[in-house]
């Protein structure tokens, strides 16, 4: 093996290992508990995810939403987080 096939076949390990590792930690979840809905916020919050809330309209009331003429959920106005 030559010196350049060498020193690419390093450059080349090198850069792999990188990769690897800027995806592993791409993907950590920085000690977050988990995914949840606050009441009175819809930050962040993607309905289709939380059926057990959106799917039943007076459970979503209940966390101040309520489901729009436009289909969209909103947030009730003055609404006031426990």
């Amino acid at each position: 093996m030559s010196g350049k096939t060498a020193f690419g076949l390093a450059i080349t390990v090198a850069l792999s290992v990188v990769a690897t590792s800027s995806t592993g930690w791409a993907q950590y979840n920085y000690n977050r508990k988990g995914r949840f809905v606050k009441p009175c916020s819809l930050d962040g919050v993607n309905p289709a995810y939380h059926p057990d809330i959106f799917g039943n309209p007076a459970v979503a009331k209940a966390y101040g939403f309520f489901l729009g003429p436009d289909r969209r959920w909103h947030v009730m106005p003055n609404c006031r987080a426990y």
